[in-house]
């Protein structure tokens, strides 16, 4: 068994919950039941979008929104400001997102390469505009950014099915 961590951000004090989970215990998780996460839908004045070129399993090689996933007793408010932080290097305020909806995506794939099993996520996205120029983007998840209107969304090929059904439903 390899002793390589997988974060986890917790924020469950009396429980003492994990921080970071052993990979194999984190592998068994997303074996066995779904994840729950939270899409973050970032938009600027001009409503194009926010994609980052994923490097990692699952949705690898795809441009997809930041996101993540959220922590056992991590409030949504809190889970959306770690996220905020991550993904996009700034602070947002959850007050100002719009509900986008509920979704579920599932993957042939998982973080571990394993092919025996895929990965199951429950989402709630969000959408939220920013100033691009505030944005401080990492480089740990995504390898490359880009900022694209709806119909270069739709009409491209790179960009994940899942990204692209987020712009259908803001389209409503």
């Amino acid at each position: 068994m390899t002793s390589e961590l997988i974060t986890m951000t917790m924020t469950n004090e009396r429980e003492k919950t994990p921080v970071l989970l052993p990979r194999e215990v984190f592998r068994t998780v997303v074996e066995l039941t779904p994840l729950g996460s939270i899409d973050l839908i970032v938009r600027d004045r001009s409503s194009r979008t926010l994609l980052g070129y994923r490097l990692n399993r699952p949705a690898q090689g795809f441009w997809f929104v930041p996101g993540g996933r959220v922590g056992k007793n991590e409030t949504l408010r809190a889970a959306f400001a770690r996220l905020c932080l991550a993904e996009l290097g700034v602070e947002l305020d959850f007050g100002r997102t719009r509900f986008v909806g509920v979704f579920e995506h599932l993957y042939p794939d998982n973080f571990s390469g394993d092919s025996a099993f895929g990965t199951h996520y429950i989402v709630l996205a969000y959408s939220i505009e920013a100033d691009p120029d505030e944005l401080r983007l990492p480089a740990d998840q995504h390898n490359d950014y880009t900022w694209l209107t709806e119909q270069e969304i739709r009409q491209r090929d790179d960009v994940h099915h899942y990204s692209k059904a987020y712009c259908a439903r803001l389209q409503l």
